[in-house]
Formats: structure tokens, C-alpha cells, sequence
């Protein structure tokens, strides 16, 4: 059965969507059977992923118009629910009871279809979002080092302890991740030092591997590649490889793909 990894923060750009398509390639990469499903309006993971913009979508899956094995698109990377501007409305057309759960409730029917499911949130604190904490088993939050972000986790807090609450008692936050990290700036160890506080909070960590900042993190998507299928060799591709295998060992000693 699979393990739903959900990566979120409320704060846009600290690299949830590369995060996601970081992950979804290194699983990939060890013969793991992936879906990647697109809870962002704006798309970006499907775009990043090879998706096309076309048929059934998570939006459609959502709002009851098709079960969620019709919505599943194959790419050259991993299977793929796509997203697209529709599901901004989302919080006024799920007006069901327990509207929560609704995500959880598709994807029992493919859990054991696959190894790991990677959701992809949006910066935004949605009945999208919540959806997606309430089917999760696994809870990323990447952030850059700067106060903006920092507050971004602070006010993220208050959801992920509701939820796990009301609606998923299991909910495993796995960890803070520092993106685009820049060891020789010294607001990079002030923003790590206060992210600790929030950390605690949750009764978390701040992991302690670390996302260098990396131009073939930007360039990756406009190829619909995975990071560690472009820049392989890149400082900020090794250190998602090293995340990956230090939050789910059992990777290690799957085949890797050539």
C-alpha cells in the first residue's frame, strides 16, 4: 500500500513543486511505482512532470465528475493527476459533509496500485489543502531561509494541529526542510535557529539535510524533467537524493534505473 507524502507550505515559491518533482524522480529512479497528483491551481507539477492539459482532472476527481482512475495520465516520468485554475473554486463547490475526507476517500481505490503518492499543495490554507493532510500519512514543509517564510510556517501550524486533531490523528510530520539555502549568508543560521521554535511546536525536526540553491532547479521543469534526471550531478540534486534515502531508507537498496 502506498505512503502519501504531501509537501506544503502556505508561502509560495520555497520550492514545493520541485520538491515533489525531486521525490517522484529518485522513486522512480528505484523501480518505485509513483503518482503524482497536482493540487495547485496554477498546475506547475503537471507541467514540470510532462502532463498533458487535457481530459479529467483532480478538479473533476474533487467534484464527483469521474472516479480517480479515470483522472491518472502516464508520463515519461510517473503517473499523473493533473490540475488546472478550476480548482480555485473548489471552496465554494465542496459544500458536502465531510468535505475533509473526500480526497482519502479516492484514493483508497489505488493505494495498492503504488508505492508512494506525492501531493503537491497550494500556498494557500484551501479546503484543498486540508483535504490533503487528512489523506497524508507522511507532512514535508520546505521553506527558504527568510522571515517571510518562517511566518508562513508559523500560521501553517494551527491547520496541521487541527487536522491532525479532527481529521487524521496519524498525520506524520516528517520534518522542516531548508531550501535554497546558502551556507556563507548568515540570515540562512539566524531563519534556522527560529525555525527550531516552530519545529517544536509540532513536535518535529528540522532536517538536517539541506537544499542548496540551484539554477538547474529552474531550468529542470522547461525540459519536463526531474531535477535528478537533468542535473544529476548538481549540489542541490544530491541533497534530495540524500533526503530521500534518509526519510525512506527502503530506497536504498532498490535497483537504480540507468
Amino acid at each position: 500500500m502506498a505512503t502519501v507524502i504531501v509537501v506544503t507550505n502556505q508561502k509560495g515559491g520555497v520550492g514545493k513543486t520541485t520538491t515533489c518533482a525531486a521525490l517522484t524522480g529518485i522513486f522512480r529512479s528505484r523501480d518505485k511505482k509513483v503518482l503524482a497528483i497536482d493540487m495547485d491551481p496554477q498546475g506547475n507539477l503537471s507541467f514540470s512532470l510532462g502532463a498533458e492539459d487535457e481530459g479529467y482532472t483532480i478538479h473533476d476527481v474533487m467534484t464527483g465528475k469521474c472516479s480517480i482512475r479515470e483522472a491518472i495520465k502516464t508520463t515519461h516520468i510517473c503517473d499523473v493527476i493533473t490540475s488546472n485554475i478550476l480548482l480555485s473554486g473548489s471552496e465554494l463547490e465542496l459544500d458536502s459533509d465531510r468535505r475533509e475526507f473526500i480526497l482519502k476517500r479516492a484514493l483508497e481505490t489505488v493505494k495498492d496500485d503504488y508505492d508512494y503518492i506525492i501531493i503537491d499543495t497550494p500556498p494557500a490554507l484551501s479546503i484543498l489543502t486540508i483535504n490533503a493532510y487528512t489523506a497524508a500519512n507522511d507532512l514535508i514543509i520546505p521553506m527558504t531561509p527568510e522571515i517571510l517564510s518562517l511566518q508562513g510556517i508559523a500560521q501553517l501550524r494551527e491547520t496541521i494541529l487541527a487536522v491532525k486533531k479532527y481529521y487524521n490523528k496519524n498525520l506524520n510530520i516528517r520534518g522542516i526542510l531548508l531550501t535554497k539555502f546558502v551556507p556563507r549568508y548568515a540570515l540562512s543560521h539566524e531563519v534556522e535557529e527560529m525555525v527550531q521554535i516552530v519545529a517544536d511546536q509540532l513536535q518535529t525536526q528540522v532536517l538536517d539535510i539541506k537544499i542548496a540553491v540551484s539554477i538547474a532547479a529552474a531550468e529542470a521543469p522547461a525540459h519536463q524533467q526531474v531535477l535528478t534526471k537533468y542535473s544529476p550531478n548538481s549540489r542541490a540534486s544530491r541533497n534530495y537524493t540524500k533526503l530521500a534515502e534518509y526519510l525512506y531508507p527502503e530506497i536504498i537498496s532498490a535497483k537504480k534505473k540507468r
